[in-house]
């Protein structure tokens, strides 16, 4: 019932505006709207907050579904969630209940601010400070490849409290647009997901409450690891999502072409292409549905299983949408069709939260 509810929705309110968001890279308006005055937009927020309350798999359902016909907005529940869970897992009832219950409401996104520009993959590495001063911390710093930076009214951001302990000094923190002394940089020029503005945050002396950290001080890193383990599955289900629009999109297709007098579904050569595809996004709609169990469940070897998920669906679509664009042959070249614009979407899931090389890294790791 959810699939269907968050299909016809999306079918109906965001994807006629997908290929417009894309090719005017413009912040997908009407689709926060759609998924705001649904309840979709943050489904993940806890019943007690004035959320919706789903769980891990739901939650994958929702961004699979809006995926499917536009990864741009899919990231507005992925980054909701991403921005907001380390509020969830290790803020305060108070903090809780102050973002929270905003965020559930629509009144507000969050975004997530781990990375800088010397800090991706090595993100302990990270020079954002954050220095106490009284009942505030000020922070200063620079956070880069922020998702929907600008966009967002609030942003979880990591800064280091004690450059002694490299990851043990490393404190979180809830940070607010409106907070004297941030600004943003200007939208990153992409190849993919043009809709979902990508921005440096910079804070300039921003002073902010005491009791706006997250967790105890020096436990900002684990709290940014925990949550990771947990949203990489988000990606991995936006991956699943793309590749199974352009699955839908290419079945469409090759129906309806038609070379040496009959439609070219009938060649074999063409039907083995979409046996793989259907495939591999079956294995990797397994594996994401699992692993959203598992963090639902907490289990022990969640790290290893949302890595996977993540690694394996990313790359899955890559395969799928490049096949896609090749089932359409010229046409799939061109922007007057979708599955180009799912090819250059689908590159990113291979990258961000973790390039697939380091989740390459993290299961080896904790191999089960």
């Amino acid at each position: 019932m959810l699939r269907d509810a968050v299909r016809a929705l999306a079918e109906a309110k965001i994807a006629p505006h997908a290929a417009a968001v894309d090719e005017e890279a413009r912040f997908p308006r009407e689709a926060l709207d759609a998924l705001t005055a649904n309840d979709l937009h943050a489904v993940h927020v806890p019943e007690e907050y004035g959320g919706a309350g789903a769980d891990a798999l739901a939650t994958v359902i929702v961004i699979e579904e809006v995926a499917r016909v536009c990864a741009s907005s899919s990231l507005i529940p992925a980054v909701n969630k991403l921005g907001s869970l380390p509020v969830i897992l290790s803020g305060s009832e108070e903090l809780k209940k102050k973002y929270m219950t905003p965020l559930a409401k629509g009144d507000g996104m969050f975004s997530y601010c781990l990375s800088e520009p010397d800090a991706g993959s090595d993100a302990a590495g990270m020079k954002t400070k954050a220095v106490r001063d009284g009942d505030f911390w000020v922070l200063n710093g620079v956070k880069r490849w922020i998702t929907n930076a600008g966009e967002s009214e609030y942003y979880t951001v990591m800064a280091v409290t004690d450059p002694a302990k490299r990851s043990k000094g490393i404190s979180a923190f809830v940070v607010e647009k409106s907070d004297e002394g941030v600004s943003f940089g200007a939208p990153e020029k992409k190849l993919g997901i043009k809709g979902s503005p990508t921005r440096e945050v910079y804070l300039d002396n921003v002073r902010i409450p005491a009791d706006r950290m997250i967790g105890e001080e020096g436990t900002g890193f684990a709290t940014a690891m925990k949550t990771l383990d947990h949203t990489r599955i988000t990606i991995a289900a936006q991956a699943l999502g793309i590749a199974q629009g352009a699955l839908d999109y290419a079945k469409g297709y090759v129906k309806e072409r038609k070379q040496f007098g009959k439609p070219i579904a009938d060649f074999q050569g063409i039907q083995f292409m979409l046996a793989d595809m259907a495939m591999k996004i079956e294995a990797a709609r397994q594996l994401t549905y699992a692993a959203a169990a598992k963090s639902q469940r907490v289990d022990s070897d969640l790290t290893f299983q949302g890595a996977a998920a993540k690694c394996f669906a990313s790359d899955v679509a890559m395969e799928v949408t490049t096949d896609a664009v090749q089932l359409l042959g010229g046409y799939g070249y061109t922007r007057d069709y979708p599955v180009e614009r799912m090819m250059r979407d689908a590159k990113i899931t291979q990258i961000y939260e973790g390039t697939n090389q380091v989740q390459r890294i993290v299961m080896a790791r904790n191999l089960p």
